[in-house]
Order: C-alpha cells, then sequence, then structure tokens
C-alpha cells in the first residue's frame, strides 16, 4: 500500500474520535492500534490525532486544505477507511 506514504502531500491532518468502551468503536480502535504506527512512520509530519471521549459514535476527520471531510466509521470495514484516506 505505496499510497499510506502519500498521504501527507494532499493531508493536512487526519483525526479519529471514538469511544474507548463501546462495542460500535471495537472496529475504530483495532484500526488506530494496527495502523497508527506506520501511518506515522510513513508519514511523520503529517498530524494525527487521536480523540477518546465516552459515548460518541466513531468517526474520522480528514482536513485538506481548509476544507475537512467527515466520515461516520460506525458499521464500516477496514477497506472502506482505506478508500477514504486514498481518494
Amino acid at each position: 500500500m505505496a499510497w499510506r506514504s502519500h498521504l501527507s502531500r494532499n493531508l493536512k491532518e487526519l483525526r479519529f474520535l471514538f469511544c474507548q468502551t463501546s462495542p460500535s468503536s471495537a472496529f475504530t480502535r483495532e484500526f488506530v492500534q494496527k495502523n497508527y504506527a506506520d501511518l506515522k512512520r510513513l508519514n511523520p509530519k503529517l498530524p494525527i490525532l487521536i480523540r477518546e471521549c465516552s459515548g460518541v459514535e466513531p468517526q474520522l476527520w480528514a482536513r485538506y486544505g481548509s476544507l475537512p471531510s467527515y466520515l461516520c466509521l460506525l458499521l464500516l470495514s477496514l477497506f472502506n477507511v482505506f478508500f477514504f484516506l486514498k481518494k
């Protein structure tokens, strides 16, 4: 997945929001645990923010310049998250 190393070319910020204990946020917690280190290693200057808040639905925010894009991660697969990040 070579595109991972090119995220910082277009992205200005990547922000994950999820609940620490909610079953609906389990996928997002797992995604962050498995992919954060690689994404950060390949894009050291890209701010990747992890926000945990009780009761919040899992979300992914990506900022391109001054325009943020939002993706609700509820009931999405790993493929959907990678597709959102690639575009």
